[in-house]
């Protein structure tokens, strides 16, 4: 026992340089981050996705220690590490912010198997996973992934409103209510929203963990949905403050309020459902026939 102490001791003298090795790369990059891309609109959602997922590595931590205690470091760690050192290198002198997320994602697998192997890996699979969910994805892709949902939120807010009763029309995604014309950006029905709600189910899903694989699948399903009801919320939101209170509130501090109106709608239907979906699940079981022996 005390030899084996004092091996894990050494151990952790001999790949503290490379945790601090790793610091060193990650909180230059995180300044950046936090007073560039993150702090727009479209990739706000990056502080969140991180804090989430350190919490998810804190949480499985104990569980990993006990899966990996007799596990073996494999080379693969060595390839990735070097792959992702190299597209860390690309990513920070090029500005590609993607790249740059994504090696930082793959220096901390690769120090995990380096020191732990795959069995601890596979504990912390899903922290690393739900991490990529902060890489932004290219800008033409969301352009045009972008626009139909655009329309379509559009579309529905329009006739929402107007149903009851509210003076709005629409040219393609421009809403016109009264005096006032609201343009709906990439930030309010875009595809960053869609990953970022889909982000929140996944999370939920991995927190709760639900034995039933029906209940699962369809709550991560049913989050494409729910994605499109929050923007559609919030754009009638905005559309609401602007026609009541003026463009100043509209694009102000209520612009920022709406977008806390988004998540916390998308929260309370994701529970709202799941509380349906298992209200389901237990009667389908109920209705089960006993079997006989």
């Amino acid at each position: 026992m005390a030899m084996t102490s004092v091996l894990d001791k050494d151990s952790r003298l001999v790949w503290l340089p490379v945790l601090l090795g790793y610091l060193a790369l990650l909180l230059p990059s995180l300044y950046g981050l936090l007073t560039g891309v993150w702090a727009t609109e479209e990739q706000a959602h990056g502080p969140i996705i991180l804090s989430l997922s350190v919490w998810l590595i804190y949480r499985q931590w104990p569980a990993m220690l006990a899966a990996s205690a007799d596990g073996r470091p494999t080379a693969a760690g060595w390839v990735l590490l070097l792959l992702a050192l190299g597209m860390y290198v690309l990513g920070r002198s090029q500005q590609i912010i993607s790249f740059e997320i994504l090696s930082l994602i793959g220096v901390a697998a690769a120090v995990l198997l380096l020191l732990r192997g795959w069995r601890a890996l596979g504990v912390l699979w899903f922290p690393f996973f739900f991490m990529l969910f902060m890489v932004p994805l290219p800008g033409p892709l969301v352009s045009q992934l972008t626009m139909p949902m655009k329309m379509a939120v559009s579309y529905v807010t329009e006739h929402l409103l107007y149903a009851a009763g509210l003076p709005i029309a629409r040219n393609g995604v421009i809403l016109q209510i009264g005096q006032y014309q609201l343009l709906v950006a990439d930030a309010c029905a875009g595809l960053q929203t869609l990953l970022t709600l889909e982000a929140l189910g996944l999370f939920y899903l991995n927190v709760v963990r639900h034995t039933s694989a029906f209940r699962n699948v369809a709550l991560a399903t049913l989050i494409i949905p729910i994605s499109f009801s929050a923007n559609v919320i919030r754009v009638m939101a905005l559309t609401l403050i602007t026609f009541y209170f003026g463009d100043a509130a509209g694009q102000g501090f209520l612009h920022g309020f709406a977008g806390m109106v988004l998540f916390l709608t998308a929260l309370i239907l994701i529970l709202s459902l799941d509380t349906l979906l298992q209200w389901f699940v237990k009667k389908r079981a109920a209705a089960r026939p006993v079997p006989r022996d």
